[in-house]
C-alpha cells in the first residue's frame, strides 16, 4: 500500500501551484477512500488538508508538503532499482507524506488519549507562508510537530534562524574620469561587508555549528561606466545559530554601517530540547528500527517547523532516508519509508498524553 501510494504521488507533477493543489486533492481523496475524514482549506489559491484521529485536549501534529521543485519530465515517472525509488519529490518529501498518511490509516480505529493531526500543504518549497504559516496563525498548532523532511531517520531538533537583510549604502556621484571627487558606494559597501564578516556574532559556534553563515546574495549599484555610483544595495542571507537572536545581530551590523538596514525576512531558529518527552520516547524507537544509535543534529536550512516555533510549539524534522533531493537523481530508500511509518505508529502507541 505505502510504496504504491508513493508512486502515485510522485507521478503528479506538483512543481506548480496547480500541480501542488492537484496533489493535495489526491491525498484528500485517498484519505476519504480509506475511511478518514478531512477538512480542506485554501489560502491565496493554495490548498491544504487537515485530518485528525483520536480525542483529547492535546495534539501531535504530522506535517508534510507535496509541492516539489521543478524537474525534468522523466522525474515524474517513478522507477525502482535496488530498493531505491527514484523521482522528483521521492525524498523531499512525498515519501514522508505517504508514510504519515498510511500511519494515520493504521491508527484510525484507535484512541491514544490525544489527537493526531495530519497536515498536508502545498507551498513549502516557496516559503510555506500560504499553508503551514496560515495553519499556525489560525490555531492549527498542536503540542508537538513532526515535519517529515528527509533526515536519514535522524532527528533534527535544531535549525538555524534566517535573517534576510537589505543594506542601502550611499556615496557621492562624480564623473568617472575623476573618481576622487566622489565617494564610490560600491567600494564603501564592500568595506562594510568585510567589517560585517568580522563582527562578534560571526565568530560564535555551538556543538552542531562551527559558525553562522553570511551569504552576500545580491548587489545592485551603478548605471553608467563614466559615473561614480552614489548608491549601492547589498542583500544578505544570514543563517544564525539557535543560541543567537535577531536584535543583537542587527545592532552589531548597524554599528558598522551608516547606511539603512531593512529586514526583508526573518524566521525563528529551531531549538527543541533533546530531553522533551516526545524525543525521549522517539529515540529508542528509532534506534530499534534502524538498528543503530539515533542521530540528533541541527539543520542549516529551514522548513515549515519555523511557523510552529514562532508560537512556542516544539518541532522537529524527522523523515526517511534518501539522497539528491532537488537534484536530477533524487531517490528515497523504500525500506526506510516503511520503517518510518512503523516508527510513527509506535511513537503514538508509546506516548502518554502527559508527554505532549
Amino acid at each position: 500500500m505505502l510504496i504504491n501510494l508513493l508512486n502515485e504521488l510522485i507521478s503528479i507533477e506538483s512543481s506548480t501551484k496547480k500541480g501542488a493543489n492537484q496533489a493535495v486533492d489526491f491525498c484528500g481523496e485517498w484519505l476519504s477512500s480509506h475511511g478518514l475524514e478531512y477538512c480542506k482549506l485554501e489560502n491565496n489559491g493554495y490548498r491544504m488538508i487537515v485530518c485528525e484521529i483520536g480525542k483529547g485536549e492535546k495534539t501531535l501534529v504530522f506535517n508534510g508538503h507535496v509541492d516539489v521543485v521543478s524537474g525534468n519530465p522523466n522525474q515524474f515517472i517513478p522507477f525502482e532499482i535496488d530498493g531505491k525509488l527514484y523521482g522528483r519529490g521521492a525524498a523531499d518529501m512525498k515519501a514522508g507524506v505517504a508514510a504519515m498518511m498510511c500511519a494515520l490509516y493504521e491508527l484510525k480505529d484507535e484512541d491514544p488519549g490525544f489527537k493526531v493531526q495530519l497536515q498536508i500543504v502545498a507551498d513549502e518549497e516557496i516559503g510555506g507562508f500560504n499553508c503551514s504559516g496560515y495553519l499556525a496563525e489560525n490555531g492549527y498548532l498542536g503540542n508537538f510537530v513532526i515535519c517529515s523532511e528527509p533526515t536519514q531517520l535522524g532527528i533534527a531538533h535544531q535549525a538555524k534562524g534566517v535573517l534576510r537583510l537589505d543594506l542601502k549604502i550611499r556615496g557621492k556621484s562624480a564623473h568617472g574620469s575623476r573618481p576622487w571627487e566622489g565617494v564610490n558606494a560600491i567600494e564603501k559597501a564592500y568595506q562594510i561587508y568585510e567589517r560585517i564578516l568580522k563582527l562578534p556574532f560571526t565568530q560564535e559556534s555551538t556543538s552542531y555549528y562551527d559558525f553562522p553563515s553570511i551569504n552576500l546574495a545580491k548587489i545592485q549599484a551603478g548605471d553608467a561606466y563614466n559615473k561614480v555610483p552614489d548608491e549601492c544595495l547589498m542583500c544578505f542571507d544570514i543563517r544564525f545559530l539557535p543560541t543567537q537572536n535577531k536584535e543583537d545581530i542587527l545592532k552589531q551590523i548597524e554599528s558598522v554601517t551608516e547606511g539603512t538596514v531593512f529586514v526583508n525576512m526573518f524566521a525563528e531558529p529551531i531549538n527543541t530540547d533533546m530531553n522533551h518527552p516526545v524525543l525521549t520516547s522517539l529515540d529508542p524507537i528509532v534506534e530499534k528500527h534502524s538498528q543503530s544509535p539515533t542521530v540528533f543534529f541541527g539543520q542549516h536550512g529551514t522548513a515549515d517547523t519555523v511557523f510552529f516555533a514562532k508560537h512556542g510549539v516544539p518541532a522537529i524534522e524527522f523523515g526517511p532516508s534518501g539522497a539528491n533531493w532537488h537534484g536530477d537523481e533524487e531517490y528515497v530508500i523504500c525500506d526506510s519509508v516503511n520503517k518510518y511509518k512503523n516508527i510513527l505508529i509506535e511513537l503514538v502507541h508509546s506516548l502518554d498524553v502527559e508527554n505532549l
